[in-house]
Formats: C-alpha cells, structure tokens, sequence
C-alpha cells in the first residue's frame, strides 16, 4: 500500500508542476514601474493594430503601418520606410515557388553610448494573414517591441544601438525580411537579433531557435530569462521541420540570436477567432518579460560570441540548466556508475546473473513505448478526425478536453504494463488489445501503415515479455539498461537531444541507488523515490504539452510515457489479482473520453466552424463556378453551392487550390482574360496583366529553367533533383505568388518547348451581380480569404 500512496502522490505532485511549468504569468496592470513591461499599456496597441485583419495589400494594412510608423516616432526611434520589391523561392518535389510582391518594412534605431558596437535588433511583422485580426500574430510581437523599448529609454541610455525591425510580408513569403537582409543598409551592423512570433492565441513564449554555435547567446539568455521554456531538444526539432519565420531569413544572413513565440489555444492561429478579447493576455505578460530581460542583457552588456553548441533545458521556476555538450559524457558515466553501484547493492556474490528477469524488463520498457504509442495513436484515429490544419480543427475548437484524453491515456499506460510484468500477465490479452488496437486504426482512419505497425511490434513484444511474474529489481535494471542504451545513442549522434533521456535517467538511477532497485519499500526510501518520480513526472509532462499542441501525432507522445516510467516503475509495479484495477480504470476513463470527444459537437460561437467559399470565373471554359475548399461539405456551403440550380461534383481549380474541391456551376457571366499569355521573340514564356493590389497565382509547366523574370527583376531559382509527384519526365512546374503590387505584373520564364500556362487572380468580395452569400450561423466563420472572386485562365504553348 505505501507504493501505490507514493504514486499517487508521484502524479498529483507531477501534475501540479506541470502546471505550474506551463501557466503564464498575471499581466501587469498600467500601475506597473516605468521599467517594466506591462501588458495593460502593450494591450493599446495590440487593440489598434487587430482592429480588423490586416493583409498585406488591404487598407488596413495602410492603416496599421502608420499607426506603427507614428508610435516609433514617438518612442524617438526616427524611423524609415524601406520600400521595395521582395522575392523568395522555394522547392517542394519538383516544384518551384517564386513567392513576391511589393514591401514596406518599418526600420527606427534607438541610439546607444558607443554607436560602432555591433547592435541589437528586435524583430516582429505588422501584416497579418487575410481574414484574422492577428492580435498574437503577430500584433503582440510589434506590441511587446514598442513596449520593450519605452521600458528600456524608462531606464536610460544603452551600451549599444537597438534596431527596431518592423517587417511586412511575413504571412506572404517573408518578403520583408529577405528584402531588408538583403538590401538595408543597418543589416551589416546587427550582431544579434530576437525576433517574435506566434502560433495561436496563448500560452508560455518558446525559445525554440538560436543559431549555429549558441554556447555564448545560452549562457546570457538563462541569466536575464524568466520563468522560461527553452531547450535544445525544441531548437532541433524545429530546424528540422518544414516551417519558416522572419528568423530564418537573418539567420541564412549570419546573424544569430532568440527566436520566441507562444503556440497555445491553436483554433485562434490564422483564425478570424485570433482577436484581443480571446487572447492570453498572460502570453503577452510572458514574452514582453522574456524580450524586455533579454534586450537587457544583450544590449546593455557584451554580445555574445560564438561558442560550442549548448545542451540545454528549462528545469523549474527561472532556472535554465546548460552545460557543453561533452557535459553529457560525463553525466552518462556518472548515471552508470550510479546504476552500477545499485546492482552490486542488490546482487548476491556467487549467484549468476537474472538475465532472463532483466531480459524482460527491457523488453517491457520498449513495449511500454510502442504500447502508449498504439493507445494514443488509436484514440486520435477513433475521434474520427482526419489529419492537416483543417481538418484538425474539431479537436483544437475542444483542446483542453482533447489534451486531458491524451494525458489520461498516458497514466493509463504508465501503470498498466509495469502491472502486468510484475503480476505475470498471460500473453493472450496484451496481444489481442494490441492486434484490436490496429485494426482499430484501420476502420476508423483507412489503411494506417504507422497503426499496423504498432499494433504488430506490440503484439510481438507483448508475446516475448509477458508469462511469469518479473521481481521489480529484475525489471527495473532492464528498463534502466534501455535508457542507458538510448541515452549513449543520443548522445554520440545528437547530444543536444540527449537531456529528454539522460535527465530522467540521471534521477532514476539515483532512485534505484536510494531503493536497492525497488527491493526495499520501507517509508523512508520510498519517499525519496516519490519526490524523484514527481520531479521527473513534472519535468516530462511539460515537454508533452508542447509537443501534444505543436505536433499533431500523438503517437510521439509515447516516448514520454516510457521515460516517466524509468523513475516510476517500482511505484507501479505490482502483483496480485488487483494488480491491474488501477490501471484499467483509468484507461476506461481515458476510453469514455475518446467517445465524448467523437460524438460532442465541437462548434460553437466562440470555436466556429471554419467555411470557405469562392465565386470562380473560369476564362479558358467561360463557365462560372462556386466551389467550397474545406474536405467536408457542410450544410450551410452546400445552400451556397447550390444556391444557382447547380450539381455538386469535385473539380481542379488549380493554380488556386491544389487539390480537387466541391463545386457546382454558377450562372453569371464570364470577364474576359485578366492576363494574356504568348511568347517573346526569344522564346520565353511572358504573362502579363493588371495585378492592381490583388494576389495573382500563375503556374507554367515547362523543361527545366534556372531563373525566371518578374516585372524586370532576374531571380535565380534554387536548384533540385528531385522530381515532382505529378510532372512528366524533363517538365516541371513554376509556380508565381504575387500580391500587393497596385501596378501590372510581368511574369518572363525563359524556357524552350511546349508550356503550359495556368493562372488565377483573388479579388475580395462577392460579385454583385450574383445571388448573394446568406448569413451565417453563429457558429460558422469565413476563413482565410473566403468569400472572394477568383478569375482563372489557361493556355497552352507549343
């Protein structure tokens, strides 16, 4: 009885400094001290600039750059317009995109003691995407800069310049970064940068990148931060994923520095739903405290140089803990010098070795991985949700109810296979749950290849594993032998990932020391085993509240499972015909959760359902089409489709979506060619047309080329072998966005052979001449730039 009290202790205590790990700080009110940051004054401008959505191009996207442009004024930060013409490519398959349109980035300086220092710059942009107010994204990033900065002169004159970055066109491309890196004169004078960002409407901001050789920016940034979330295991994952901010820009441009950003309450990112009266006003306290310490400290004291890579995470309260990564060697050692000095504790000289016993208890700590993994990717897929940022929105618009389902899943797992090892399960049931769980995967979810995986290495496991009981010492070891094996891998191949094993591993071998590996259960060890499993519970749980909301593959989550269990197994490990009532029980409730979450109707006034419906005039046909680009039909969209008489079918509208949508045909009259299409002299490819501030999307399938020309300007397009999915061999397509230019586009692809020519040009707005949209229920939304006309066009060159 003492261990399951000092479990359940374990995981309140754990689940208390989760929350107190995640939750973010109380706004500062106007009150506050002129050298603090206060959310009550950042929250007026945050107000203005998210008045309305904001895309570039827009009025409002006039109206915010001079509100913006007027509160530098009156920080004393003379600030500049940079006007001009950005350009980014990029390669997806065989694909090029070439990603343009006019800029303006809003540039001031607040002058330091000795203007030859390197400077600081502080970066955030003021466009937001079409439809969303933007009140995170990225309002609150130009708020907490304008903010830091009147704290900062509040405080006197710094060491060194500070450059105020204000860019445009993130949303579209990052076209205002990669115009200033590439052309602004004040480029060559920053020496460190910290650029803000968001990705939903709350939660703790996220030190999640740095640059090469961040040793020295580590080592300030833990000294000046504030109740952080920080560590080199997120800076990995994230330059290996495939998103972008005005960060990666300047970073390709040499320039290190703290890229932050809150991700929490994700229904809200580029949401019409992203307003002030919805946002975390708490986020805003926490990022506005984090850029406010680290602008002290950057720029008030030296600028760090380059230093071998850290490893690093946050621990508890303001803690970072930090060291180099040959610190990891010496940790690894130290842990198996430790787990060592445990066995020899336990071992009887001259009796052999319980290999078998241990044996199995490696084998359980992997099954508890791809065990946990099965359960929780097997709940995603019952809720019925498909994957992608649309369709995942159902579990966003209920996530706290979605996130408790996963955690109970966890602890489920958690106690259930240590349980069951030291019980001596029969093998048929855990390998029936598991073959249940894939097939499971695969009615709900379609042919699910990572489902059957699991469910075939779980049952395999489970059949190795389970049979007569396994004493807890014997067990112990082997899972301790797993996460020593997994902690040596990481840290000769990734060290910087190394810390979400060796850190949970460091605790548990002192546990198994403390414990004489689980043998001894008396008061006075367990606890010490207790308050390890509460700290390494705590620790873990935030790490699996960031990557629940920031990846949607909770299968991922399992690892955490497992590594809470590298403390935790002696506390649930047990045996009798009992053994399994606690686990079992909170796995059905995590069962009964999975359903309320199927059958609630997650819509409502304040998480409405995301529609998106176009008017589309198709040149090359001369039909008029209105067409709905959600996966799903709902009700209200299908009335609108079918408003006219027409029959709802799927049909291709590329190059403005690029996958088949809803449709039925529209009577209304079709505009002539926006843009006309013919060959040059030479043999290029020449678009061209009246862009007049509108986005204008062309697609030319072609033989390869290396550069293309857009309204006089050579831009050299990076090269790939890969081949497109769809592209016939020796063709590939080049695909042109451009937007916000009021004068004409010309689009030049110097190219040989037969071209096929595709394009679109979004105009906000219904027709007028056509029947009109109907109102919307309460718990529908517009999303994105629905609700727009589109005029499409093709033609094909020999």
């Amino acid at each position: 009885m003492t261990r399951q009290i000092a479990l359940g202790a374990a995981l309140l205590a754990a689940l208390l400094l989760a929350w107190t790990g995640t939750r973010t700080p109380a706004p500062a009110g106007p009150e506050a001290s002129a050298s603090a940051f206060s959310t009550a004054r950042a929250v007026v401008d945050i107000a203005e600039i998210s008045r309305a959505p904001h895309p570039v191009g827009s009025a409002d996207h006039a109206r915010v750059r001079d509100y913006v442009l007027g509160r530098m004024t009156a920080l004393g930060l003379s600030p500049s317009i940079q006007a001009s013409a950005a350009v980014e490519t990029r390669r997806s398959g065989g694909d090029t995109f070439v990603f343009g349109g006019q800029v303006e980035n809003l540039v001031g300086v607040l002058p330091g003691r000795n203007r030859t220092l390197p400077a600081l710059a502080l970066m955030a942009h003021y466009d937001s995407v079409p439809g969303s107010p933007g009140a995170a994204d990225d309002a609150t990033g130009v708020a907490a800069i304008l903010e830091t900065i009147r704290a900062i002169k509040a405080e006197g004159v710094t060491e060194r310049d500070i450059i105020v970055l204000i860019t445009d066109s993130e949303e579209a491309g990052l076209l205002g970064a990669r115009a200033f890196f590439a052309e602004h004169p004040l480029r060559t004078r920053i020496g460190l940068l910290i650029n803000l960002e968001a990705r939903g409407n709350g939660g703790r901001a996220n030190m999640f990148q740095t640059g090469p050789a961040n040793g020295a920016i580590i080592a300030g940034f833990a000294r000046a931060a504030s109740a952080p979330i920080s560590n080199s295991l997120a800076v990995f994952l994230y330059e290996n994923m495939p998103n972008d901010t005005d960060f990666s820009v300047s970073r390709e441009a040499g320039i290190s520095g703290l890229n932050f950003a809150f991700i929490g309450r994700q229904f809200d990112y580029h949401s019409p739903t992203a307003t002030l009266a919805n946002l975390d006003q708490g986020s805003v306290q926490h990022i506005g405290d984090q850029t406010l310490a680290a602008t002290r400290r950057f720029a008030g004291g030296d600028m760090p140089g380059k230093a071998p890579d850290a490893v690093y995470s946050q621990t508890f309260g303001d803690h970072i803990l930090a060291y180099p990564a040959w610190g990891g060697w010496l940790l690894w050692l130290a842990t198996a010098a430790v787990i060592a000095a445990a066995l020899r504790r336990v071992h009887v000289t001259g009796e052999p070795w319980p290999w078998r016993g241990m044996a199995r208890g490696a084998g359980a700590a992997v099954l508890l991985l791809t065990g946990a993994a099965l359960a929780l990717h097997t709940a995603r897929r019952v809720t019925g949700v498909d994957f992608g940022f649309l369709e995942q929105r159902p579990l966003l618009a209920q996530w706290a109810l979605w996130e408790t389902t996963l955690a109970v899943i966890a602890v489920g797992m958690l106690l259930l296979v240590p349980a069951m090892l030291g019980r001596g399960e029969r093998r048929w049931p855990p390998v029936l749950s598991a073959l249940i769980g894939g097939l499971l995967c695969q009615l709900f979810g379609g042919w699910d290849l990572v489902g059957g995986g699991l469910a075939l290495v779980t049952a395999g496991l489970a059949g190795a594993v389970f049979g007569k009981p396994v004493k807890i010492e014997q067990a112990w070891t082997g899972v301790l032998a797993v996460g020593l094996s997994a902690a040596l891998a990481l840290q000769a191949l990734l060290p910087g990932v190394a810390i979400i094993v060796a850190w949970p591993l460091a605790l548990a071998a002192l546990a198994a020391l403390a414990t004489d590996l689980g043998r001894d259960a008396r008061v006075g060890r367990v606890i010490p085993l207790a308050v390890l499993a509460a700290l390494s519970g705590g620790w873990l749980a935030v790490y699996f509240h960031g990557v629940a909301q920031g990846l949607d593959l909770p299968a991922i989550l399992g690892l955490f499972v497992m590594l809470a269990a590298l403390v935790a197994w002696p506390l649930a490990a047990r045996d009798g015909h009992r053994a399994l009532w606690p686990a079992l029980a909170v796995l059905a409730i995590g069962v009964v959760l999975v359903g309320v979450v199927r059958v609630r109707e997650p819509w409502t006034e304040r998480h409405p359902m995301a529609t998106s419906v176009f008017h589309v005039s198709d040149t090359a046909t001369g039909k008029a089409w209105r067409i709905s680009t959600p996966p799903e039909l709902d009700a209200w969209s299908r009335a609108v489709l079918t408003a006219e008489g027409g029959t709802v079918v799927r049909r291709d509208f590329r190059p403005f979506q690029r996958r088949d949508v809803w449709a039925a045909p529209a009577r209304a009259s079709v505009p002539p060619p926006p843009l006309t299409v013919a060959r040059a002299p030479d043999g290029s490819v020449v678009v061209e047309g009246e862009a007049a501030g509108r986005l204008v999307m062309i697609d030319i399938q072609s033989g390869p080329v290396a550069s293309v020309i857009v309204n006089g300007r050579a831009v050299e397009l990076k090269p790939s072998a890969t081949p497109g999915r769809a592209t016939p061999p020796g063709k590939v397509w080049t695909r042109l966005r451009w937007q916000a230019d009021p004068g004409p586009i010309r689009l030049v692809l110097p190219a040989s052979g037969p071209a096929e020519v595709r394009y679109a040009i979004v105009s906000e707005g219904w027709p007028e001449a056509t029947t009109p949209l109907p109102p919307r229920p309460k718990s529908m939304m517009p999303f994105d730039v629905s609700d727009s006309t589109v005029v499409t066009g093709a033609a094909t060159l020999p």
